[in-house]
């Protein structure tokens, strides 16, 4: 293609993603959806051969790792803590953690009934299965209440983390032992006191810059450190996380040795430091955006449509997506006796479910196993997340007997 014909693409592209973004504040109908959509559009009308498939797979791959990063950035930016949202991240973690396991559990049923392969490989299956997908919610719920998004937000980014952690485990350990186990806690621990070093040396050095090119070392050395954490077999994801979380809640932080480092007595170089900021989220976002417009449009090039109406993707896809609503049902129903609306279709896969398929190591692959069925598995959660978000309506909710809001 001409060098002149692809910068004309490549800005449609962005053009039509931003255009996306109105609809959507307008329509509820998820701008990530959009431009899935546009993608398979693309492969529809041009045929797979405008692309090789194969390069496509290693961009989404490549733009999926960046995006995972930016995006729980984002979300860690828009986070404050406080000692009121105790409650609201209590909740969203054991939302993140109680369903996540329950769904593993789940899909590794369907999976070993239908399939009837090893336990093991179901189970790395259907770690990627069972993650929300914060790239597609995060963006999507800005009509939602304060307290409801602040909600979706901390439990998607936590469900991001423990997938992530629980499938490097399985998938690094050749065998597994209590041993292991506890060594896999080690690293945990020994990862958090990490993310707090780093993200504390990242605060002091965004502070100290004075140059006129301050963000772009910043977000390189994040993507490296993510970039070593996953060769060290290390939740990376947090350094993220907690660096995002440190900069936005400098106020709240009472350690004086802390202090010295994210503020000073001097209000001029807070006042910097709170500029700085502004334009870090406003970078963040606008890199989150590009990055998302391109992964979705290709992704959707990479689906072929054509397996999506083969009986055994249909069947098997069709008992993942009503095992994932029945257990996010009953947890939000009875355990946290929440209201369950929309919170019930906010659950889409895909970024992380994506990229985590693509690790998957040759020996732990199911060679039976119909990439239709994680096709499937994306769009219908995705088309459930857009049926909640059109049907809900913040002034008109009823509250059943004995329910709490979120």
């Amino acid at each position: 293609m001409n060098a002149y014909w692809l910068i004309l693409t490549l800005g449609f592209c962005v053009i039509l993603s931003y255009l996306y973004s109105f609809i959507s504040k307008a329509t509820r109908i998820p701008s990530v959806l959009l431009l899935l959509i546009t993608g398979i559009g693309v492969r529809l009308v041009f045929g797979p051969e405008l692309i090789r498939i194969s390069f496509v797979n290693k961009i989404v791959e490549v733009l999926g790792i960046i995006g995972l990063i930016v995006i729980v950035l984002e979300a860690a930016l828009d986070l404050k803590i406080s000692p009121e949202k105790v409650t609201v991240v209590r909740n969203s973690f054991l939302a993140a953690v109680l369903v996540f396991f329950l769904s593993v559990l789940g899909i590794t049923a369907v999976l070993q009934f239908f399939l009837e392969r090893s336990l093991i490989k179901c189970i790395v299956y259907a770690i990627p299965l069972s993650i929300i997908s914060s790239a597609i919610i995060i963006p999507s719920i800005e009509h939602l209440s304060e307290q409801k998004k602040e909600f979706i937000i901390y439990e998607a980014s936590f469900s991001d983390i423990i997938g992530i952690l629980v499938f490097n485990y399985l998938t690094a350990e050749a065998a597994f032992s209590i041993s292991s186990i506890i060594l896999f806690g080690f690293s945990i621990v020994w990862a958090i006191i990490l993310s707090l070093m780093i993200s504390l040396a990242l605060s002091y050095l965004l502070s100290r810059i004075r140059s006129h090119v301050k963000f772009v070392p910043i977000l390189t050395i994040l993507l490296m450190l993510y970039a070593m954490g996953k060769l060290l077999h290390l939740p990376a994801l947090l350094i993220i996380m907690v660096f995002g979380l440190l900069v936005n809640n400098k106020e709240r932080i009472s350690l004086s040795w802390v202090m010295n480092v994210l503020k000073t007595n001097d209000s001029t170089d807070n006042q910097y430091f709170e500029e700085l900021l502004k334009q870090l989220k406003s970078i963040t976002y606008e890199t989150s955006f590009i990055v998302r417009t391109f992964f979705f449009i290709l992704f959707g090039y990479s689906i072929d449509i054509q397996v999506l109406t083969e009986w055994e993707v249909i069947l098997i896809g069709s008992s993942i997506v009503g095992m994932l609503l029945l257990l996010r049902y009953l947890y939000l129903r009875y355990f946290l006796r929440a209201h369950v609306l929309p919170e019930l279709f906010l659950m889409p896969r895909g970024l992380i479910t994506v990229l985590l398929f693509y690790s998957i190591p040759q020996r732990l692959q199911l060679g039976s196993f119909n990439n239709g069925i994680l096709f499937f598995v994306i769009l219908t959660t995705s088309v459930l997340m857009m049926l909640g978000l059109l049907l809900y309506r913040a002034d008109v909710i009823n509250l059943s007997d004995g329910e709490q809001p979120l």
